[in-house]
């Protein structure tokens, strides 16, 4: 008789992972599949200091804050104050590791809005297509530009939050209460963005459809929503009162509200080209969505068309915002994945569909994470550039290329106008409240000790940079050229 065969523990432990498997997946399985996709999908990104010069900039901001700086009076933007906050924790941690940190949070973000879009698609009743949704989330953010720590990958998390509590509460006794903790985050997540805005009308106009259908009261319908659009602005609210108290109102204003109102719009061939690359990333998703099936009897009905109805006030907020950079539809995102649920959850598509989509999106993801890293550099030629500019003594003036010089090299500003493009850009011309040239002038008076200078661009308005250039042929030398992605940055010192 032959020996008989030790049991395999390990052929036990094991999981194949199918799209059955997937499917099937829910509680910690499905947190950890979710979680292990989303580290896949974004790893080039980890640990990079220039993912995206708008991720730069939000951590230079939240760490001169450490250092005493007041955004919007110190250190100028139009982001709101909840966003350098949201930065504020991983700023405080000297580079690399505050690098790190605020990917980290991002992370954090991202699989948490996740498992929530997998939660919302199974009250819908497409529980069969759940974490196919989540993952397509994950994955279509690397291919719209928020493989990193942009604005939605943040605000996506309260966004989401609040249509869970409104879904949830919509047939409880406590709907009132449930309304207005989800329009407390619609609040929250304006303080992230105001584009939100957008959608978090969707979500107060849901809310008062539904207390119009089950109470029918005019008195009380008024007063819900006066709590509702009270509580969606009260972060806002005790931002300004922050302000006020300091004698900043008027900053405030300006940055948060007017400044945008006076920006002047890209040009029109740019926004037809931006326009037209958003809708080519965002219309499998649409596709998708309207090949959603209901499931008969199974879900609630409610939520599905709730879902729908979210997905297609967050296309139309993107229609109406402009400019429709790519980033600009991470929002549409979280609804747009939730509705593929319904489209992952058929069972009369060909078995391979649901993952080859996902695959597809994966690889164009990747291949664009590659690109980008080689056209944007990373840390190591960072490092190299920062070493070309030196520690200082003497103020840093970073008239275009990567604000994270300032926090790289420790030098001191000699303006407010930290991001590069508010001085530079022809479309900023009298949208930031001071002259751009003379704004200049006066940083060049200053005498910088070192000045930074990429390459033309286009929509750089050439007055500003033919007085840098002018002041740099006469005071300065060139000491370096380093590359930073596909360009090389000068490095002048003053003689």
């Amino acid at each position: 008789m032959p020996p008989r065969a030790a049991p395999s523990y390990w052929g036990r432990l094991s999981i194949p992972i199918t799209t059955s498997t997937i499917r099937a997946a829910t509680g910690p399985r499905r947190f950890a599949l979710i979680l292990l996709v989303a580290i896949a999908a974004r790893w080039l990104t980890f640990g990079n200091p220039v993912v995206h010069v708008d991720e730069e900039f939000y951590w230079v901001v939240a760490h001169m804050m450490h250092g005493g700086a007041v955004p919007f009076v110190d250190v100028w933007d139009r982001k709101p104050l909840g966003l350098f906050l949201v930065y504020w924790p991983a700023a405080g941690l000297p580079l690399p590791w505050g690098t790190w940190a605020y990917q980290i949070q991002a992370l954090a973000c991202v699989v948490a809005t996740a498992w929530l879009i997998a939660r919302l698609a199974d009250r819908a009743g497409w529980g069969g297509g759940a974490t196919l949704a989540a993952f397509a989330y994950i994955l279509w953010l690397d291919v719209m530009g928020g493989a990193g720590g942009q604005a939605p990958v943040f605000y996506n998390l309260p966004m989401i939050a609040a249509a869970m509590l409104i879904v949830v509460g919509e047939h409880r006794r406590a709907r009132r209460l449930y309304g207005c903790a989800a329009m407390l985050l619609v609040g929250a997540a304006l303080q992230i963005k105001y584009s939100a805005v957008f959608e978090g009308l969707f979500f107060g106009l849901w809310l008062l459809w539904t207390e119009w259908r089950l109470a029918r009261s005019v008195p009380r319908l008024i007063g819900y929503a006066a709590i509702l659009a009270g509580l969606a602005l009260l972060p806002t609210a005790i931002a300004f009162a922050a302000y006020a108290r300091i004698g900043q109102a008027d900053a405030f204003v300006f940055a948060n509200f007017t400044s945008i109102l006076a920006r002047k719009p890209d040009p029109f061939l740019e926004q037809l080209g931006n326009a037209a690359t958003l809708a080519a990333l965002l219309s499998p998703m649409v596709a998708m969505a309207l090949g959603a099936r209901s499931p008969g009897a199974s879900g609630d009905p409610g939520v599905r068309r709730f879902l729908f109805a979210w997905f297609a006030a967050a296309l139309a907020g993107v229609a109406l915002f402009g400019s429709w950079f790519e980033h600009y539809g991470l929002p549409v995102a979280v609804p747009g994945a939730a509705c593929a649920a319904g489209f992952f959850a058929r069972t009369d598509r060909p078995r391979w569909l649901a993952p080859a989509i996902l695959l597809l999106c994966a690889l164009v993801g990747q291949v664009i994470l590659v690109a980008q890293r080689i056209g944007r550099g990373d840390g190591t030629q960072l490092a190299a550039l920062a070493d070309a500019v030196g520690v200082g003594p003497g103020c840093l003036f970073v008239y275009s290329g990567s604000s994270m010089l300032y926090a790289e090299t420790h030098r001191c500003a000699l303006s407010r106008f930290v991001f590069p493009s508010h001085l530079n850009r022809d479309r900023e011309n009298g949208a930031i409240g001071v002259d751009q040239l003379v704004e200049t002038r006066r940083i060049l008076a200053a005498a910088p000790a070192v000045i930074v200078v990429r390459p033309r661009f286009t929509g750089e308005r050439p007055a500003v940079r033919a007085l840098v250039l002018d002041t740099v042929r006469r005071r300065y030398r060139l000491v370096a050229r380093r590359p930073l992605g596909d360009i090389a940055l000068a490095v002048y010192a003053r003689r």
